[in-house]
């Protein structure tokens, strides 16, 4: 057997759902991150800056480096919300990905060297500067999409991509999904911060996912009432999507973290959850990233946004004992934002207000304003 039938035949035996082969080469949208990054589109995302070389060249990444293989991992599932409310997108809702589909990788890369196919096979996951999405297009694993997803016909855009980085050359794969988003534009019309510019053009400081995850300061104003009730992340283009409809439940693949079970908007509020509290029951979760400062942030964002007198309650004892001046902040926009029209409630957060640092007080007089 060809050898590179032979790596294909055993990364799906590995367990990925879509393998395939390409050159580890500039990828085909190399200008079309280039012009993203220089019109500031990446927002805080000062790691694509630093690594714009290697990413445009990734020869730079692994000399040695000849072919990818790109794999991808579906994880459609069911919509779940936290009780009382409170939206996570779905890949978030079990184990983190990262540490499953990583070592099925290293596996597979030792196996590959085991039957002398490679000499060295370096295993990668969304953590390592490479346009992966324009890679496992080249290497036929999907469409991409006006979303800025990969579409795949079965799976649809919700799948995770991986890839091992092979010392050897080995023909591309061919073979591409038989789909497109022809002239549906489901995706940019329903984004309710505009981010999706046009088809394949994303504007990150925009996205509910970018704000809820990536951003560790103020949610800007503009946005916040527009992000409803996402704590982390957002599934909105993805749901609206066409594709993503038809594709299988697969929440068995990584489960349900038990913290979900324990925890709702107001409790993510509760000072006495601490980071490192928060670290412990939120082990192997994906809601780490934003740590329980910017979580928090959310909770408090999303309770304005779905007014409730509990959520009411909460968000008064964040405004005057919450450590964090971020949360705090959060906590007055949401009071003003959903409880406004309450004489008592603006008198709480003009007295909390004298307390605050001057930045902190700016946006709490700017809320004030808005109403």
């Amino acid at each position: 057997m060809e050898i590179d039938r032979r790596v294909l035949e055993m990364a799906q035996e590995a367990g990925f759902d879509l393998v395939g082969l390409t050159p580890l080469v500039a990828p085909p949208d190399t200008a079309q991150f280039e012009k993203w990054l220089s019109r500031g589109r990446h927002g805080s995302m000062e790691y694509l800056e630093r690594n714009r070389d290697r990413i445009t060249n990734p020869s730079l990444l692994a000399p040695e480096g000849k072919t990818l293989l790109m794999v991808g991992f579906g994880h459609s599932r069911e919509r779940q919300d936290l009780r009382g409310g409170g939206r996570i997108a779905r890949y978030a809702l079990g184990r983190d990905y990262h540490n499953p589909i990583g070592k099925r990788l290293q596996r597979l890369g030792k196996a590959l060297i085991r039957e002398k196919l490679v000499d060295t096979a370096r295993a990668r996951v969304d953590a390592v500067p490479l346009l992966e999405r324009s890679h496992a297009q080249e290497a036929g694993l999907g469409y991409s999409s006006k979303a800025c997803t990969l579409l795949h016909p079965r799976f649809g855009p919700w799948f995770f991509i991986g890839e091992l980085i092979l010392d050897v050359d080995l023909p591309p794969t061919t073979e591409t999904p038989n789909l497109s988003c022809g002239s549906c534009t489901a995706c940019i019309d329903a984004c309710p911060t505009g981010a999706l510019l046009g088809p394949g053009e994303l504007d990150a400081r925009l996205c509910i996912s970018y704000q809820t995850i990536e951003n560790r300061g103020n949610i800007p104003h503009e946005l916040r009432a527009k992000q409803g009730d996402w704590l982390f992340g957002c599934d909105i283009c993805s749901e609206v999507c066409p594709w993503g409809k038809k594709a299988p439940n697969l929440s068995e693949r990584l489960g349900h973290h038990g913290a979900l079970q324990r925890h709702n908007l107001t409790t993510l509020l509760d000072p006495r959850l601490d980071e490192d509290r928060f670290t412990e029951e939120f082990r192997g979760s994906p809601l780490r990233r934003p740590k329980i400062q910017g979580l928090a942030r959310n909770a408090a964002i999303a309770l304005g946004n779905q007014p409730t007198d509990e959520g009411q309650s909460a968000l008064l004892t964040t405004l005057m004992d919450h450590p964090s001046a971020l949360v705090r902040e959060a906590a007055a926009w949401s009071l003003l934002h959903a409880h406004g029209e309450d004489r008592g409630i603006r008198d709480e957060v003009i007295k909390v207000m004298g307390h605050e640092d001057e930045s902190a007080r700016k946006l709490i007089k700017r809320s004030l304003d808005e109403i």
